[in-house]
């Protein structure tokens, strides 16, 4: 089965969406750092790191892990009924 996402993609966190000045602002943009499992668990994990600074949210270009399904699941429409992007992380299209 070939992955949707792989490292080296840059990639939108559905968020982005509610940026206002998408043009010059990069906010909810990442890149995949690697695509890992973990020691103990055998899970599989996702390693990415944010490709912009924000001192209100704390990030500053951190590096971040989340569970594979978890990063690569479908948005809650339910929760976030106005978010038109299907998955929680997409292509990044510049």
């Amino acid at each position: 089965m070939m992955e949707r996402l792989r490292e080296g993609d840059i990639v939108q966190h559905f968020k982005r969406e509610m940026v206002e000045d998408k043009e010059h602002n990069m906010e909810y943009i990442y890149i995949i750092e690697a695509i890992v499992t973990h020691t103990e668990t055998r899970d599989k994990l996702v390693v990415y790191r944010a490709l912009y600074k924000n001192e209100e949210m704390g990030v500053y270009f951190n590096v971040f892990a989340r569970p594979y399904d978890m990063f690569m699941e479908e948005v809650d429409h339910d929760k976030y009924p106005n978010i038109k992007q299907k998955y929680r992380f997409e292509k990044f299209e510049c």
